[in-house]
């Protein structure tokens, strides 16, 4: 599970409490990931607890709560080690809301195929220029700017794909087209 090994290397450094994982792990991977929920990420440390990779320890503190400092085992330096040192492969194919869109809109016909094309090239331009402002501002930071480069990249792609949406689904978007809806096919078996 990939968060669980992303907290599996945080703790690689030395140990951590929870709030301090959350940190650095926003910091590593940069704003393009969004933050990572404080909860789930308790949830992840319990069972990486519960699996033998990771130690906790609490700390008694006077003036606040005991604080909970977890620690990786062997284990979990193993799991870590393997888990980072294989190839990663696709297992749930290309699921992508893209494709179901342009599904949709294929089938309301060429305005509306026409009228999701232009909407998202501009979504997706948007979404380039602030991965351009991201990323000046995370120069000095090799692996936010490698992963915000990877996600130009993905955008770029999906560009190529809206650039030519509209001539290669043509045949799928042509014609005068029908929305059928419970009240219109009651209309039709009346008629």
């Amino acid at each position: 599970m990939p968060l669980s090994h992303a907290v599996l290397t945080l703790l690689a450094d030395g140990p951590s409490h929870g709030y301090e994982l959350k940190t650095r792990f926003e910091a590593a991977v940069g704003p393009q990931w969004g933050g990572l929920n404080i909860g789930h990420l308790y949830q992840i440390l319990d069972r990486l607890v519960r699996d033998g990779h990771v130690v906790r320890d609490h700390i008694a503190q006077s003036d606040r709560p005991d604080k909970t400092i977890y620690q990786l085992t062997p284990g979990g330096a193993e799991e870590l080690r393997t888990w980072a040192t294989t190839p990663w492969v696709r297992t749930s194919g290309f699921r992508d809301e893209l494709f179901l869109k342009l599904l949709g809109a294929s089938r309301l016909g060429p305005e509306a195929l026409a009228a999701f094309v232009s909407a998202q090239r501009q979504a997706h331009l948007a979404d380039l220029g602030a991965l351009t402002r991201q990323r000046r501002a995370h120069a000095a930071d090799p692996l936010v700017t490698l992963l915000i480069d990877a996600a130009a990249a993905h955008i770029k792609a999906d560009l190529q794909v809206i650039d030519s949406a509209e001539e290669r689904l043509a045949g799928l978007a042509s014609g005068d087209v029908q929305v059928r809806t419970a009240a219109t096919t009651d209309d039709q078996a009346t008629a």
